[in-house]
Formats: C-alpha cells, sequence, structure tokens
C-alpha cells in the first residue's frame, strides 16, 4: 500500500514538469501560428498560460493568428477592425511612447491583452507583485486595475516586430514607455482575448 500511494504522489508531482514540456514544445513547433509566420512569444511571455489558454479557447486564438497572416499590418488603416470568425477586434494603433511618469499601469481579469509592434520600439514593463500595491480597485465595466509600484523592482524591457507580448490577468503591466531610441513613434495592434478560468 505505501508503494501504491508514493507511486501516486510521484505521479501527481511530476504533471506540471509534463504539461511545462508539453507546452514549450508545442511552441516551438509553431502549431498555434495558424500561417503567421513573421513573429514569435516574447521571452516575457508565460509559455504555460499560453499553451493552456490557447488549448481552451482554439476559436478566438486561431482567427486572432490567421488574421495576422493575411493582413498588410503596415497598410491597414488605423482603428478597429473585427476580426472574421470571431467575436474579437484588432486595434491598429498609431501612437507615441511617452515618459514612465505620463503611462499607466494595467491589468485585467477578463481579458488578455495581445500586443504586436508592427513598426517601432515600444517600451514595456513588467511589475513586481511583492512589492506593488492596488491604487484602483477592480472595475469591472472597463475590466480594468491599477497599481503603485516600486519603479526599481519592476522588469522594463523594449518590444520590437518579430515578437508579440501576452499580458495575462496576473501579468501587471505598463505600455507606451519611452525607451532611448530617437524615434518614440510606434504601430502596434492590440487585440483582446477572453481568458478562460
Amino acid at each position: 500500500m505505501k508503494r501504491l500511494i508514493l507511486a501516486f504522489f510521484i505521479a501527481v508531482a511530476s504533471i506540471p514538469v509534463f504539461a511545462q514540456t508539453d507546452a514549450r514544445a508545442w511552441v516551438s513547433s509553431g502549431a498555434w501560428r495558424n500561417g503567421f509566420m513573421d513573429a514569435k512569444p516574447d521571452k516575457t511571455v508565460n509559455i504555460d498560460e499560453f499553451y493552456r489558454q490557447y488549448h481552451k479557447n482554439p476559436n478566438q486564438w486561431h482567427a486572432l493568428f490567421k488574421w495576422l497572416a493575411n493582413t498588410d499590418l503596415l497598410a491597414i488603416p488605423a482603428g478597429k477592425h473585427p476580426i472574421p470568425g470571431s467575436t474579437l477586434v484588432a486595434s491598429v494603433e498609431d501612437s507615441k511612447n511617452e515618459p514612465l511618469e505620463k503611462r499607466n499601469t494595467e491589468s485585467h481579469r477578463k481579458k488578455i491583452d495581445f500586443q504586436y509592434v508592427v513598426k517601432g520600439t515600444e517600451g514595456f514593463a513588467l511589475l513586481d507583485h511583492a512589492s506593488s500595491v492596488v491604487t484602483m480597485e477592480y472595475n469591472e465595466k472597463k475590466d480594468l486595475i491599477r497599481y503603485d509600484y516600486q519603479k526599481e523592482k519592476t522588469n522594463f524591457f523594449p518590444s520590437t516586430p518579430g515578437r508579440f507580448l501576452i499580458f495575462f490577468p496576473t501579468d501587471w503591466h505598463i505600455a507606451k514607455i519611452e525607451t532611448k531610441k530617437k524615434d518614440q513613434n510606434i504601430r502596434v495592434i492590440v487585440v483582446k482575448v477572453d481568458y478562460i478560468e
């Protein structure tokens, strides 16, 4: 009986390892691409959560990547564009990075932020959970939470064409932060994908 119990606990303990291996292999295989060959997930993307969310909601992710693959992202007019075969809407934004103090923090509960820089370099930040404090409680209508954070404990990084970002509810973030580049003009695609519990 002791061996059976021990075998059970060993099997259960190994499940996350297999799941992580499966997620990494899946991302590497490109099975998610649906023809979108221009970019891959940024190193900041939680690959395990990407894997889980994709498989819980394949129709939206499939439609998103198909739209990205079949759209001239530099030529399409700025504005809102419905993504065929889904309820998703792509926001094509011609924008500009701003100084950090002008940018807001955010996270969401119901939506996943998919962001892809088409032109330029966009500055981003991921907040440290332990040192950040909620300053605006969850606004259900806007699906939004805001935070106060410690700059020295924040992960700042640039995003350029060739990699996309995915911010899940646990990814407290800031977008469109001024970078060290001379040109702060950017074109970015933002799509809000449904988060599935």
